[in-house]
């Protein structure tokens, strides 16, 4: 039986507060949400229309529904705002000429259309925060990179190949490298819903943060491989429940017009634990190893410290019931009480059509609903593909194993730590594109760039080795084409696969759908982890390097076929892209987009037109440029009858 206290649920079977049936200047309204909770509870978006659930309501009715919002929410002296907030919700490109908003109010607006970077400081603040999460998880990777050249040695795993014992240390040694990946996947990530669902994404940031700054430490200080095991499955508790929450809090408090561009620094990690690999180098055999993987819990200091400074997510609250919260969440998160009111109106809007749909749900249920319901399925696919694409394109295999792989082309241990250093410079240097291209150029085509260039730059690094060792160009030629494979990677696979996985999934799924994300992304991370040491044993660097060129291109097919694009689009508007049967989106790549493709680009054809596979209805924000297109010409409109008006 439901709480009458509790606002989700309200007894005239709305959620979130809402009221559709509280009123009778209304029916176009409920008959307009009705439609959109069949189209969407179907599945069959046959249309392949984004459509805006406000637009064809009748503006009294509208009205009438915000009202409503506000007397059951308790927000009535919001009352005014929320009306004006819903009207720029119902058409975001017609703001010009609603005569009800202040000229502070349309310049807001106008800012947030011609400024993307104009944001307050608590937003970034957030995406400070989240970014030091990020690069909590490329600091491990790296310092166990370079420990690799050294702890076997202190643990006595070091037997001679071809003696007794040496496959015994092969494994362990790989068990080790893996053992936070198997953590996250088999513990840490499955723990983010229910953790999320009680503690909220700033308390789950918090708890993940503890484990990461106690386990590095213990792993430091460990005495034999059994502790260090130890220490480093339960990193992967802290490492898989910030790894499923750092990139929802930051989508979730984002605008959708910078929100791919705030995930990038993974590869600042990885290019801070490169250069304390080299910094640590020559400390001592036994001191060495141990500062370089102690050192990771750096990151989670003030991760820890700062988390509780951010805003919590607004949707999280209104999720909980707590619409106040959010409103108090988004003035915050944004640059005017009008932006706030607008979003916070819209967004439960849409969640009140997700709940109709999804229901009650508990823990297993949803899970299960990752597989059954066609729009959650779709968004489990597309992020699986990007995911999994992670560990196929190669990139870990550096991350775990480039110094050994440097060793392996003849380099010292300093020439090794020295060319992962510029393995992680590049990587770093080169995803910083990624924060002006994600959220213009978009997910899906950066993917599509970027896979077919790693496929090559691997192959040649792996006949590279072929040039002599004695030569002066063998290190410096793998080094190389090792560099320019980690420059396609770091614009492309690198910050899409969290960033895209953080905002697939509808709001009711979307903490199991990123522990399912996360989950693939680490699971096989830590099977390559495993594995690798043995791969390039059995294929020699050579075939290790063609494999996974190889597996850069069936990722490339998988991707071109299975992820849509999602830039730009809000997160709720995201449930009519994935309700696209899976069926129609590969018809129109291949039957539409792909010929386009190659008259435009393959025999330059400037004339050939590509029919667009998504239509925007009425109140849909469009493409970034063309929004800011379309509100310059508003702008000159309203000038103009406002000239006229005077005349």
């Amino acid at each position: 039986m439901a709480d009458p206290n509790d606002t989700r649920h309200s007894t005239n079977g709305s959620t979130n507060g809402h009221g559709v049936g509280h009123y009778d200047k209304g029916p176009s309204q409920e008959r307009r949400r009705s439609s959109v909770v069949a189209d969407l509870n179907r599945d069959k978006n046959l249309d392949a229309k984004i459509s805006n659930p406000l637009a064809d309501i009748p503006r009294e009715a509208l009205l009438a529904d915000v009202e409503d919002f506000a007397t059951t929410n308790g927000m009535t002296n919001e009352l005014d705002l929320l009306q004006k907030g819903a009207l720029v919700a119902q058409n975001p490109s017609q703001f010009e000429h609603l005569d009800m908003l202040d000229d502070a109010e349309k310049d807001a607006l106008r800012i947030e259309v011609n400024k993307k970077w104009r944001h307050p400081k608590k937003l970034y603040m957030t995406v400070a925060i989240c970014s030091i999460g990020a690069a909590v998880q490329g600091w491990d990777q790296t310092g166990t990179n370079g420990a690799n050249l050294s702890f076997p040695e202190a643990f006595g795993l070091n037997t001679p190949e071809g003696e007794p014992g040496y496959e015994r240390d092969f494994w362990i040694i790989g068990l080790v490298n893996s053992a936070p990946y198997i953590g996250s996947a088999f513990l840490g990530c499955w723990l983010s819903d229910p953790v999320n669902f009680y503690f909220g994404r700033r308390g789950t940031i918090f708890t993940s943060a503890i484990f990461l700054i106690a386990t590095p430490l213990g792993g430091a200080f460990a005495r034999n491989w059994e502790q260090l095991l130890a220490t480093r499955i339960l990193m992967g508790i802290g490492m898989g429940l910030k790894g499923a929450t750092t990139p929802v809090f930051a989508a979730e408090n984002s605008p959708a017009a910078i929100r791919g561009a705030l995930q990038f620094w993974t590869a600042f990690g990885i290019f801070l634990g490169t250069a304390f690999n080299l910094a640590v180098w020559n400390t001592g055999d036994n001191v060495g190893w141990r500062l370089q993987l102690g050192s990771a819990f750096a990151p989670a200091v003030p991760l820890a410290a700062l988390v509780y400074l951010c805003p919590e997510s607004p949707r999280w609250y209104i999720k909980h019931g707590k619409v106040r919260k959010a409103y108090q969440s988004l003035l915050k998160l944004r640059n005017h009480p009008l932006l706030a009111a607008r979003d916070l109106y819209y967004i439960s809007t849409q969640i009140q059509i997700e709940h109709e749909i999804v229901g009650e749900s508990n823990y297993v249920s949803r899970f299960m609903q990752l597989f059954t319901i066609p729009r959650v399925r779709r968004a489990t696919l597309a992020s699986f593909v990007v995911m999994i694409a992670q560990q196929m394109c190669g990139i870990n295999i550096m991350a775990f194993y480039s110094s050994t792989i440097f060793r392996q082309g003849g380099a010292s241990d300093f020439i090794a730590l020295l060319g992962s250093f510029g393995f992680g410079a590049v990587n770093f240097i080169f995803a910083i594109p990624a924060f002006f291209t994600i959220d213009t150029f978009g997910r899906r085509s950066l993917l599509l760039f970027t896979f077919p260039n790693m496929a090559w730059t691997l192959l040649a690094a792996g006949f590279a080795f072929y040039i002599p060792e004695s030569s002066p160009a063998h290190l410096g030629v793998i080094a190389l084409f090792i560099y320019l494979f980690a420059a396609f990677y770091s614009p492309g696979e690198g910050p899409v696969p969290f960033t895209y996985s953080a905002e697939v999934f509808p709001l009711s799924h979307r903490e199991v759908g990123m522990g399912w994300a996360v989950a693939t992304c680490l699971f096989w991370a830590a099977v390559l982890g495993l594995t690798f040491p043995k791969i390039l044993e059995a294929f020699t660097p050579t075939g290790a390097f063609g494999f996974f060129a190889g597996l850069n291109m069936v990722a490339f097919v998988m991707i071109f076929f299975w992820v849509p694009e999602t830039k730009q689009r809000t997160l709720e508007e995201l449930d009519y892209i994935f309700a696209l049967s899976t069926r129609r989106f590969m018809s129109y790549q291949t039957g539409t987009w792909l010929p386009w493709f190659i008259k435009r680009y393959v025999f330059w054809n400037k004339s050939a037109q590509l029919t667009p596979l998504y239509k925007f209805d009425d109140g849909v924000t469009l493409d970034f440029k063309e929004q800011k297109q379309r509100a310059e010409q508003a702008r000159r409109e309203s000038v103009a009858m406002r000239s006229e008006e005077k005349v």
